[in-house]
């Protein structure tokens, strides 16, 4: 999600201008907007207009007919909330509501409904803004922003694939080389390189391909940015961590590659894979300070008793509205007591093995020996 424009303080009235960039901001938005919001953006409605037309067969004979054309109208609208809907299976939110200013379109107080989209502008206005309100906006925006690992895998004889490691995954391209394209495919990796790529986030870039490939790549990469004056790239060329991967085509197993480890400590990624093996170590030497499964987990989060929460990214963002809920507030409130939460993307190796032990899991701060009595 990206905030354009913010103007707003706790508890007072404001507004917020977004764009939302992924299929998951969608969610965001249906927990952040209210009844009695407005919504500022452009949309459509379909507008009737009635003409007449008429035939003369002498004075007594006039017949007089009246037609209705439908003409699709695009128009700015002010919308004062009165329910937000999400559909989990298109993935669609729509916002229902009275329109407050006249247009070409509508009158004030008429009804319409209009669809939140991706990659179109709209601002959000609330009366007041609470704490609540506040903390989605900033968890929405920082879902991408708190990537602070970039990792290219490069594969001859042309695929690339970029992804931004952080509180959550996101691959950001896939290219693959067409035939005799000159420099294009690592054009479209410098073009890629360039737009997602914030050093002002991102603490490593980390190149992987066997051969030479890796080496070609960075060198367009600096011979653009030179040729740009990209002071942002030549200035961080020691964040670049090289590695030869072979035939390592996947994230989880670059990401565990033992040199790359070693350079990435203390990024959020190794600090799921030291989570995760902490979580398995304890299962095998210690396994009443451990527990998996959704009724464990809950009701040693009523115990207070969770220091580490383990819970796969499809478990937090499923398309399940009430299960999507639930999860959501079982991760603020481990916070909330002092613990640390974990969301696994499924392209990490620790989230899929996670995956595998119904992908929730927890680290505890006191032996519970009889949970799995009290989950029966």
């Amino acid at each position: 999600m990206k905030i354009v424009k913010r103007n707003l303080a706790p508890n007072k009235s404001g507004s917020v201008k977004i764009i939302l960039d992924e299929q998951d901001d969608l969610w965001f938005v249906y927990n952040l907007i209210a009844k009695g919001d407005t919504i500022i953006t452009d949309t459509s409605r379909k507008v009737i207009k009635q003409s007449k037309s008429y035939q003369d067969f002498g004075k007594q004979n006039k017949i007089h007919a009246k037609s209705n054309e439908s003409t699709r109208v695009k128009f700015k609208i002010e919308l004062e909330v009165a329910a937000v809907d999400y559909d989990k299976d298109s993935s669609t939110i729509r916002v229902r509501g009275t329109n407050l200013v006249a247009n070409e379109a509508m009158g004030v107080g008429a009804s319409h409904t209009l669809e939140i989209e991706r990659n179109k502008e709209f601002e959000l206005k609330k009366d007041h803004w609470d704490l609540n309100a506040i903390q989605i906006l900033n968890e929405a925006s920082e879902q991408v922003s708190g990537a602070d690992l970039a990792v290219l895998i490069l594969q001859p004889p042309g695929s690339a694939q970029l992804f931004l490691v952080g509180k959550k995954t996101t691959r950001c391209a896939n290219i693959q080389a067409s035939k005799g394209g000159g420099n294009k495919f690592f054009d479209e990796i410098f073009q890629a390189f360039k737009k997602h790529i914030d050093f002002n986030i991102v603490r490593y870039v980390v190149l992987g391909s066997p051969g030479t490939l890796r080496q070609q790549v960075k060198d367009y990469i600096f011979q653009e940015a030179t040729r740009l004056n990209l002071k942002a790239i030549k200035e961080n060329k020691s964040r670049f961590v090289m590695v030869n991967i072979g035939n390592k085509s996947k994230l989880k197993e670059v990401l565990l590659d033992n040199e790359v480890m070693e350079v990435i400590k203390g990024t959020k990624a190794v600090l799921e894979i030291k989570a995760y093996k902490e979580f398995s170590d304890l299962l095998m030497a210690n396994s009443d300070r451990v527990c998996y499964g959704p009724k464990s987990v809950e009701i040693a989060n009523e115990m207070n008793a969770i220091e580490t929460l383990l819970i796969t990214d499809d478990l937090v963002r499923c398309n399940d509205i009430a299960l999507r809920q639930k999860n959501m507030e079982l991760v603020k409130s481990v916070q909330k007591t002092g613990g640390k939460a974990f969301v696994f993307s499924p392209l990490h190796v620790s989230g899929e093995q996670l995956a595998k032990l119904t992908g929730i899991a927890a680290i505890l701060r006191f032996p519970c020996p009889d949970l799995e009595e009290l989950v029966l």
